[in-house]
């Protein structure tokens, strides 16, 4: 039997994930991320999806995205992951499946909620031990908030102008607010709730 299409909000904001079948590694070398990165700088303009923050963890991707009635989250996700499938079976050459199922998405209806979520994506890195602080981690969009550093990829964050009067304060702002802090309920709510 066919699985039913599932229901978006017309208009919000959602934090998404997607694994590596039975925790497969996905990403090996720097050129794999690359490669998926370019695949969603193409697509989310295709999609109209916007990305406010993401980590491309080794076996598994998180996004904060937004959408309106013209997105198509689904096809964004649906082609993202079987052009790197593409990919990665001629690279490796695998057989089976890649991704462990369809995405997850989880809806995010408040700011707080939001401000967490980017929080939880980018400092995935450093709960998983792979890096002492976020920055170094160059598979994220904390680089792009917290230093300046270019990434197409990254629609600005509703919130984060408000954060300061200019670039360096806003950084200074972010930084303290992502790292500053001590993980909170709501993160922990954030884990359990994608599992």
């Amino acid at each position: 039997m066919p699985r039913g299409a599932r229901a978006f909000p017309e208009v919000g904001f959602l934090h998404v994930i997607s694994r590596g079948n039975n925790h497969r590694k996905l990403f090996f070398r720097p050129c794999d991320y690359k490669i998926y990165y370019r695949l969603l700088l193409k697509l989310k303009y295709e999609e109209s999806v916007r990305i406010f923050h993401y980590c491309f963890m080794p076996n598994h991707v998180h996004f904060l995205v937004g959408i309106t009635d013209k997105s198509d989250l689904s096809e964004f996700m649906k082609r993202a992951n079987l052009r790197y499938f593409y990919h990665y079976r001629k690279k490796f050459t695998y057989v089976g499946h890649l991704w462990q199922g369809r995405f997850k998405s989880k809806l995010i209806d408040d700011d707080a909620y939001f401000i967490q979520c980017g929080k939880y994506i980018e400092l995935n890195p450093v709960r998983a031990n792979m890096v002492d602080t976020p920055e170094a981690y160059p598979y994220s969009s904390y680089r792009y908030y917290s230093m300046g550093f270019r990434d197409m990829l990254v629609d600005d964050d509703p919130f984060y102008l408000g954060l300061g009067n200019n670039c360096l304060s806003r950084q200074s702002e972010y930084r303290e607010m992502i790292t500053g802090e001590t993980v909170t309920d709501k993160l922990i709510d954030l884990t359990n709730a994608l599992l």
